[in-house]
């Protein structure tokens, strides 16, 4: 009979699966991912959006308007008709609209608790730098950076001026994938032996993220980062031990100049765990499926959706009620972080890896070689 939880049984499971960097592994520990509400005349901590692109305009902002710990207190753009335009949307007070240039002023804007950087991930180091020497703490949205040594300036940052960094992994606080990863752990069911994904979708046109310069890659560092990510959560949150991939032939050669259209690649893990993965912009495809010999856990098209998310696994279907905002949860959950002073489930070290590991997925795809992570 196909299983769908209870709500009793949705909270339990919303507490399970959050992940602690230690010895250069990922760890489960039992960090909540329900943050807990403020206290009476409490103050919303700030948040100011930094790069107001789509992600911003459709996810972050009605997440924050969801959001019980934090709120959004103001933006940073380029574009001072953007900034006017969600001023007035928002009812942000004109001295919380800042420009790019001028962001070193936030440090004297006790409005603003935390930076989110939502800019194209070649310009995420410079603006995550920037906001920490303001004393703002930090959230970079995925992929990280375009480097592991980019990645290691902003945790350094960070650390330096004494703020706190988190990087956007929204589907660490989804209850399907946390499930992914509790199921993992329980000897009864896992742990997985085989993983297999596909992230992609098809670019119409030209946009930054077939840009080299600002995308860092191709639809590897857009959304095969999910795959990757997915995989190492399957295989217990281990850093897989070698990769081998293979770009395919470009379709559309006019388009993807200086990044890859497809790519494929596959992820060993020290304990024989193998995971076989495709990204690609030219087709489309949302699956995940982790499988070993005591039962599986099947994402089929819906796998890294923000909403929606359809999983079967070899127990039943799940289906979680009421359903969540992913963004929401991770917002909450980093202002509960700054409130009490524990650790993200989701730190620049956690987003450091996955950079390793595309580093050396697209070293693998240059040279032909299978490459040691």
């Amino acid at each position: 009979m196909p299983h769908v939880h209870s709500r009793r049984e949705f909270i339990r499971l919303a507490s399970i699966g959050s992940l602690a960097i230690a010895g250069g592994s990922l760890l489960r520990t039992g960090a909540r991912a329900e943050a807990r509400p403020p206290g009476a005349g409490a103050r919303k901590l700030g948040v100011a959006l930094l790069g107001l692109g789509s992600y911003s305009a459709n996810e972050l902002a009605p997440a924050l308007q969801k959001a019980r710990l934090c709120r959004l207190a103001g933006v940073v753009t380029g574009s001072p008709a953007k900034a006017a335009k969600w001023g007035h949307k928002y009812n942000l007070p004109k001295k919380n609209l800042y420009h790019y240039d001028h962001l070193e002023q936030i440090a004297d804007n006790p409005d603003i608790d935390i930076v989110y950087v939502v800019t194209p991930p070649a310009l995420h180091p410079e603006f995550a730098i920037r906001a920490a020497k303001a004393g703002k703490h930090v959230i970079s949205e995925k992929p990280m950076a375009c480097s592991v040594a980019d990645c290691d300036a902003m945790i350094a940052a960070c650390r330096d001026a004494g703020v706190k960094l988190s990087v956007g992994y929204r589907l660490h606080f989804d209850p399907y994938h946390q499930e992914l990863m509790r199921l993992a752990g329980d000897p009864s069911f896992g742990p997985f032996t085989r993983m297999t994904g596909d992230f992609s979708f098809v670019m119409r046109g030209k946009q930054w993220r077939a840009e080299k310069r600002l995308a860092g890659g191709g639809p590897m560092m857009d959304i095969g980062i999910y795959v990757v990510h997915a995989a190492c959560l399957a295989a217990g949150g281990a850093t897989p031990l070698a990769v081998t991939a293979n770009e395919e032939p470009k379709t559309r050669p006019e388009l993807f100049k200086d990044v890859e259209e497809t790519m494929r690649w596959t992820m060993e893990f020290s304990d024989g765990a193998v995971c076989s993965a495709r990204s690609s912009f030219s087709q489309n495809s949302n699956r995940f499926r982790a499988e070993g010999p005591h039962g599986w856990i099947d994402f089929p098209d819906s796998a890294f959706a923000y909403r929606n998310i359809e999983c079967e696994t070899s127990r039943g279907r799940l289906s979680f009620d009421p359903p969540v905002n992913q963004q929401a949860r991770h917002l909450d959950d980093f202002a509960d972080c700054i409130l009490t002073g524990r650790a993200t489930p989701v730190p620049g070290e956690l987003g450091r890896q996955d950079i390793r590991i595309l580093s050396a997925i697209y070293e693998a795809a240059s040279t032909g070689k299978r490459i040691v992570v």
